[in-house]
């Protein structure tokens, strides 16, 4: 009897359980920071048949492969939900914010800045996008405020229409 007073003192909750629970953790944080896109897809969906994504109007002429950033190069690529490098420039998207990736709350914090940050990836190799500025021109950061747009209609707000990101209101959400 002596597992069943652990276990009830520990409010039902074994080391066993708390091993498991934690392994578990540990594999679904792997698949989403190393990208096994069918496992996000089995639980999310097809994020991509279900928002209509914009068509381009004939502004839209900017390009490019995008990646997702690593230390090493930062060109074409996307860093989180919310910052891109493009053509050389650090670019913030000026009209939302995502969960961060680089220093989270908590996992499903994380979790979700992946999602956001492979969602914007995809979103930006679907075809042909605009650049538009902002009334500022940079962040305090350095970074150029853009409105990432396709067809005229913001690709951020697909992006919170799917629940991974908020419209910017001049402060970080808590995502935890």
């Amino acid at each position: 009897m002596k597992i069943a007073r652990n276990a009830k003192a520990n409010g039902g909750w074994t080391g066993i359980t708390i091993l498991l629970a934690s392994v578990v953790l540990v594999i679904f944080g792997l698949f989403v920071r190393y990208g096994d896109n069918d496992i996000f897809q089995q639980a999310h969906g097809d994020l991509t048949a279900s928002s209509e994504l914009p068509a381009a109007g004939p502004q839209d002429i900017l390009t490019a492969d995008f990646t997702i950033c690593d230390e090493s190069d930062r060109r074409d690529c996307v860093v989180d939900g919310d910052t891109i490098w493009f053509r050389g420039d650090k670019i913030r998207v000026l009209d939302i914010n995502s969960p961060e990736t680089s220093t989270p709350s908590c996992d499903q914090e994380f979790a979700l800045g992946k999602a956001a940050t492979e969602r914007l990836r995809q979103l930006l190799n679907a075809g042909p996008f605009s650049l538009e500025s902002g009334p500022e021109e940079t962040d305090r950061y350095g970074r150029k405020l853009r409105r990432i747009t396709r067809g005229g209609k913001s690709l951020g707000d697909i992006l919170v229409a799917e629940g991974l990101a908020e419209r910017w209101q001049g402060f970080r959400r808590n995502w935890c």
